[in-house]
């Protein structure tokens, strides 16, 4: 338990922030997921322009690294380009 008022609100934040980052974290997984299960190439292209956005917002927030975000772009790019 927080002995000050100072570390209970860093504790309140800290639960706020992590239930957040969660709640987007879970949203990446889940569009990763669909891209790379994905069969059609149209529809996988459309998709990885909205998932490259969302990496790039995931990272912008430090939610994830940047090259981390990078990696998972590139990851993505060339399977994208191997159903074409």
């Amino acid at each position: 338990m927080p002995q000050h008022k100072s570390a209970a609100k860093r504790v309140r934040q800290t639960e706020t922030r992590r239930a957040r980052n969660r709640v987007h974290r879970s949203k990446m997984r889940t569009m990763i997921k669909k891209l790379r299960t994905s069969e059609d190439a149209a529809a996988a292209s459309a998709l990885l322009i909205d998932v490259k956005a969302f990496l790039d917002r995931m990272s912008s927030k430090g939610i994830i690294h940047k090259n981390t975000a990078a990696n998972y772009k590139s990851q993505l790019e060339k399977h994208v380009n191997a159903l074409a």
